[in-house]
């Protein structure tokens, strides 16, 4: 089944793992709108009404959970899968706790982007 076309936002310090999100999870019809850092990212919701976003933890300027907060008081509907090398469970607990809708760890694979993607977008 075809899904519609989504708005999504890529958060990420690595120009790499922007890329390589992109390019797994936009059909042609999506609209992509990629940040390197949460400020960006901040001032990125404020014109782009992103129905997915997916966010890093550690990035420089600002980190993914303050990030994760103010773009969720910004665009609260959002869906935000965050993506991160950190793999202590109270991060992925406080990321859940600061709004995430899910948390999926690097290196990921192609499928598992996939699965999380498709689970955010049709809840």
């Amino acid at each position: 089944m075809k899904r519609a076309p989504k708005r999504i936002l890529v958060v990420d310090d690595s120009d790499l793992i922007r890329r390589t999100i992109r390019r797994t999870v936009a059909t042609p019809e999506d609209t992509i709108e990629t940040a390197s850092n949460g400020v960006d990212a901040l001032k990125a919701v404020v014109h782009f009404d992103a129905e997915l976003v997916t966010m890093d933890i550690s990035m420089p300027l600002m980190d993914g959970l303050t990030c994760l907060e103010g773009l969720l008081k910004i665009r609260p509907n959002a869906r935000i899968l965050v993506i991160s090398a950190l793999k202590d469970k109270p991060t992925a607990v406080e990321a859940v706790k600061r709004g995430a809708h899910g948390f999926l760890l690097k290196p990921f694979s192609t499928e598992a982007l996939n699965f999380e993607i498709s689970e955010l977008l049709l809840n």
